[in-house]
């Protein structure tokens, strides 16, 4: 039962998010004053969690989604025990705080999820929930349970209106992931106004109809009510559950209940009057020790007796399991099995060409034979990008240790559900569609470079030799996009051997997310790439077809089924006696990190006659050709036709080529 002192303890949820918001006179009180018990409902009589162990593999998750009420999550992580100071709370989004005006998982301990951009951690809570429910079913036994656990995450209005919480909640209701509960805030208010202004759904039909389980609690101040509901959710089988409770935005505020309350500070007057209904009368930032009771008693205590408990219970699984419990800490480390790409092999130019989607497609299954852990799927193109693994079953409600998901036409969900995936821990994962249809995850994208999450993204069908599908289906400006995405490594292989290697980087990678850019088209494998894509793919950029004099006339840079052409192109110059080389620059990224040394051995700067070829937009090539370089690229839309009519049409050929570099240095 509730009594006065977590009425306390709430009221100090509420006081200590404003005097945040107030000290940098910046932020959003209105969720933190409406939304208090309920969050104090879950951390007291629910949430297992260990501030001492952080990253305990079996803590339950907590997402807040409608991260734009972070100063409530840093309160409630003070006073859980949580590396948040007191001093932490008074620089609330200052520059180099741990508490910055959003969530940020690599920021702020006891943070779970990067959250701000609305509906997004409701996607990557389904992910952590999907993670739960597959690790458990790799790894526990019928006596020991290691992986059980719940993934709640609070959510506001603003994001049930975005697509991407239909496209998450759609694929959470179909995988019946009864182990994720939603805390919906329905206050009735959006930021503009009055919520009926432009959002008048049945979420309880909306939710009922994805198979979902449908709560809700009138009196979201009522912290029994709230917990019986929580209890109810977790005792329901077969469906993911959401809990609507009715709260009021800003409660205690002047302007409580208006729009006026959800995004700027209350103001002192506002303060002053707020206190007289929390009939509160300690100095800001005080936390009354009756209320610190609260939480060293409900919260504190209850998760180190769990975190105890399961550690006896991992200390019988390691006596009797060593191996199985092996595996388990390989996976949670992410770290790689040794000799982890010994089936990664490289291969001599006289092989036949193949699609790099084809080539990837043999990296996948070579990759998912020996790391255990490794898996992902598709947003319903898995046979077009040629990541179904054979013989790797498939994660279905009755089959949770499958490790082909999928995914669907939900290409925003599926990369916010990996990168969730990959935030709970236990495996390595990658999510793939068309390069074009990049636009609908790229926000997904940037959200995994922010957090430092390494997702794979699996991109086939990259440029104009789509051919018949026509503009809709070519992507042009998506390169440069996602070059100028910091902390993300994009890689556009050329043949089979430079995607040996990116795979290599891609699965190794532990901070920062990769992008793998590859073909729909055969590409031939080039000449010396076999001894030289190892190294020169890890570099960004490599001579691929050196020339034959010692320094070059010319050089020619072009990445992906490009450096095939450029080598053709070399050829036909060297017939007119110009003698050039070729570089293959798969990362722009990785190449932009090596030293000054090694990239002047690539393009010496002496060389000034440079040539970029790539079909995509030219952003960002001048960097490498110089101002008396040039670029072939495509500055325009694609066009519908039979690929090599598409791409004679937009000049790539040898012809074409050939003179254009005549036409360009050899006035």
């Amino acid at each position: 039962m509730f009594n006065q002192q977590d009425e306390l303890a709430v009221n100090t949820l509420r006081a200590l998010s404003i005097n945040q918001v107030e000290a940098a006179n910046s932020g959003h009180p209105g969720l933190p004053m409406g939304a208090a018990p309920m969050a104090y409902a879950l951390f007291s009589e629910h949430l297992n969690i260990n501030a001492e162990d952080a990253s305990w593999i079996d803590r339950d998750r907590f997402v807040l989604s409608a991260g734009h009420g972070s100063a409530l999550l840093y309160s409630l992580l003070h006073m859980s025990g949580f590396d948040v100071t007191i001093d932490d709370l008074k620089e609330f989004r200052q520059l180099n705080s741990k508490t910055p005006g959003h969530p940020e998982v690599t920021h702020t301990h006891g943070v779970e999820a990067t959250t701000g951009p609305l509906g997004q951690g409701i996607a990557q809570a389904v992910g952590m929930a999907i993670a739960e429910q597959h690790t458990a079913a790799v790894f526990n036994t019928d006596e020991h349970t290691i992986i059980d656990h719940y993934t709640y995450t609070l959510c506001g209005d603003g994001d049930l209106m975005e697509g991407i919480s239909y496209e998450a909640c759609s694929f959470a209701g179909h995988q019946a992931l009864d182990k994720l509960i939603v805390l919906y805030d329905s206050n009735d208010i959006s930021l503009d106004g009055d919520l009926d202004e432009s959002f008048s759904e049945d979420i309880k039909g909306r939710f009922e109809a994805m198979n979902w389980h449908y709560l809700r609690v009138e009196d979201g101040f009522n912290l029994q009510d709230i917990s019986d509901a929580i209890q109810q959710a977790k005792d329901h089988k077969g469906q993911p559950t959401i809990i609507e409770i009715k709260t009021i935005i800003g409660y205690g505020a002047p302007n409580q209940g208006t729009n006026a309350v959800h995004g700027a500070p209350i103001g002192a007057e506002g303060w002053e009057k707020t206190k007289e209904v929390y009939q509160w009368t300690h100095e800001d930032f005080v936390v009354p020790i009756e209320a610190q009771q609260q939480f060293d008693e409900r919260v504190k205590k209850r998760g180190k007796e769990a975190y105890q408990a399961w550690k006896e219970t991992y200390e019988s699984y390691q006596s009797e399991y060593p191996e199985r419990a092996k595996a388990l800490e390989l996976a949670f480390s992410g770290e790689l099995p040794e000799d982890y790409d010994k089936e990664l092999e490289y291969i001599t130019a006289d092989q036949p060409a193949d699609a790099t989607r084809n080539s990837s497609g043999k990296a996948i299954h070579a990759l998912s034979e020996a790391i255990t852990y490794f898996w992902g799927g598709s947003a319903d193109l898995s046979g077009s990008n040629k990541t179904m693994v054979k013989d790797g079953g498939d994660f279905f409600p009755d089959t949770r240790e499958g490790r082909n998901i999928w995914f669907g036409v939900r290409e925003f969900a599926m990369a916010a559900m990996m990168n969730g995936i990959l935030l709970h821990g236990g495996t390595k994962g990658y999510v793939s569609t068309f390069f074009v249809f990049t636009d609908y995850l790229k926000p997904a994208v940037r959200l995994s470079a922010i957090s430092e999450i390494p997702t794979i993204y699996v991109m086939t069908h990259d440029s104009i030799a789509v051919g018949e599908d026509g503009p809709t289906h070519e992507p042009v400006e998506q390169l440069a996009a996602f070059r100028a995405t910091p902390n993300l490594t994009t890689l556009r292989p050329a043949d089979y051997n430079e995607t040996m290697t990116a795979w290599k980087i891609a699965v190794e990678s532990t901070d920062r997310p990769t992008m793998l850019v590859l073909t729909r088209q055969n590409v031939p494998v080039l000449e010396n790439s076999q001894r030289l894509a190892e190294d020169g793919v890890r570099r960004g950029a490599y001579i691929i077809s050196p020339s034959q004099q010692e320094t070059p006339e010319g050089i020619l840079i072009a990445t992906g089924s490009e450096v095939s052409l450029a080598v053709e192109v070399q050829q036909a110059l060297a017939e007119d006696n110009i003698d050039v080389s070729v570089v293959s620059m798969p990362s722009q990224d990785l190449f932009d990190r090596q030293s000054e040394e090694y990239q002047e051995s690539v393009l010496p700067s002496t060389v000034e006659n440079r040539l970029a070829i790539e079909m995509g937009a030219t952003t960002g090539w001048h960097k490498y050709v110089g101002l008396k370089g040039a670029v072939h690229g495509i500055d325009r839309f694609g066009a519908s036709g039979p690929a090599a009519e598409v791409l004679e049409a937009y000049g790539f050929t040898v012809d074409n080529l050939v003179k254009l570099y005549k036409e360009t240095f050899t006035k």
